[in-house]
């Protein structure tokens, strides 16, 4: 049974039903890219201002950033919920990140009115920039996270999940330099498209390589290949996304296609500058804590599972937070169809009734699993004991991240 403290959790979100359907609402029907995002970010402000929580904005040097913060009683853990509010180009919110921010702001909202009579602090952290620009990064950099004990997030989805985890990725671009000629004197020219080419061609003998027990992922584009066909192309550039399903085999798939771009350069006697994103780490789930939440749930009448076996999964900054401090990034079903994010049916399903339900289901499953965190020692513990043994390991991997996040990187192989 719920204590009787906890079991007013759900009630006091309920008291916010309207106030956070709105919210869900404005930054559905006015989509902001990433960095753009001031309407999303003045709106959750606003909300948190009138509810008398303390205000901090243009965090890590993000304009569009924030920290709405409430104190307790007196020091102890501080849980943090993380919002996120930036939309796609060109299909908006199909990425459900507005219910992200409403489930965030229900949460807090529901847990400030018992905060005051707990140890410890309740924090929302506005996460900018997730579609693009690896927000959560700069504010992990800016030591925003230095003193969170415990991390929830919510995302909206075909189905509810917990401890699913997700993979690590990154973008890298690859520009040739060769020399100009006219196409009936080829051999005046060095051919920058040859070697972009030949890179695409040793990227598909990589795959062989790569470690099989989980398909790494190398999907490319050529962003720029010539201009007529009767010059010998002087400059050429690909793209390419590298996905694997831990850092480590990504940094060296990442090494692999450096390694290659050079040779394919030197084969042609082209030039080559390779830029490398920011690493989105894998998310790391805190079963400890997803077992909990999944109780809490469980008592809202929803069932929680757990993911198949090696099933797909996508990618996001905040697996860069889940090695910094427990995290847990779970999964709530908003439409009962086979269709994923990204997709006009995932956009218009961010709207509908049952995503205005999943708003209230994931704040009420978020506060009562936080109160659970500022309320029991022993959980606390045990959630820690599994960051130690299952994070702390990997956290070394870290230091080969150590460039300006934002500026992205270049390497001359």
């Amino acid at each position: 049974m719920m204590s009787n403290i906890k079991d007013k959790i759900p009630s006091f979100v309920d008291a916010h039903r309207e106030e956070l359907v709105s919210l869900s609402h404005r930054i559905h029907e006015n989509p902001e890219l990433s960095g753009e995002e001031f309407q999303a970010m003045g709106w959750q402000v606003e909300l948190y201002r009138k509810h008398g929580f303390e205000i901090e904005t243009g965090l890590g040097g993000l304009k569009t950033s924030f920290l709405a913060r409430r104190k307790g009683k007196s020091p102890g853990p501080v849980i943090a919920f993380l919002a996120e509010y930036d939309a796609l180009a060109g299909i908006g919110h199909a990425c459900g990140h507005n219910i992200i921010a409403a489930g965030a702001a229900g949460a807090a909202l529901g847990l400030s009115k018992l905060i005051g009579e707990l140890d410890g602090e309740i924090w929302v952290i506005g996460c900018p920039e997730e579609e693009k620009g690896c927000g959560k990064i700069h504010l992990l950099r800016a030591g925003v996270f230095d003193r969170v004990d415990f991390v929830l997030e919510i995302h909206p989805a075909n189905r509810n999940i917990v401890s699913r985890g997700s993979v690590a990725c990154a973008d890298i671009e690859v520009e040739y330099f060769g020399k100009a000629a006219h196409s009936s004197l080829p051999s005046e020219g060095v051919n920058a498209l040859s070697a972009l080419i030949l890179l695409f061609n040793q990227v598909d003998m990589l795959r062989q390589t790569w470690n099989t027990w989980w398909v790494p992922r190398a999907n490319g584009i050529i962003e720029e290949g010539g201009k007529a066909t009767n010059i010998i192309t002087p400059y050429a550039k690909g793209a390419f996304l590298l996905r694997a399903k831990h850092k480590k085999h990504l940094l060296a798939m990442i090494d692999d296609l450096l390694k290659v771009a050079g040779t394919s350069a030197t084969s042609v006697g082209a030039t080559v500058k390779t830029s490398i994103s920011e690493i989105d780490a894998e998310v790391i789930p805190n079963k400890t804590m997803g077992r909990k939440f999944a109780e809490n749930m469980k008592r809202l009448g929803e069932e929680m599972t757990l993911p198949a076996p090696d099933e797909r999964k996508g990618s996001s900054d905040v697996g860069n937070v889940s090695y910094k401090v427990p995290t847990i990034h779970e999964y709530i079903q908003i439409l009962y169809t086979g269709e994923i994010t990204h997709t006009v049916a995932f956009r218009d399903a961010a709207i509908s009734a049952r995503a205005d339900e999943a708003v209230l289901l994931a704040a009420k499953g978020m506060a009562m699993t936080a109160y659970d965190l500022l309320t029991d020692a022993n959980l606390r513990e045990e959630v820690n004991r599994e960051f130690r043994e299952e994070v702390v390991p990997l956290q070394a991997l870290e230091a080969r991240e150590n460039e300006p996040c934002g500026d992205i990187f270049s390497r001359e192989p």
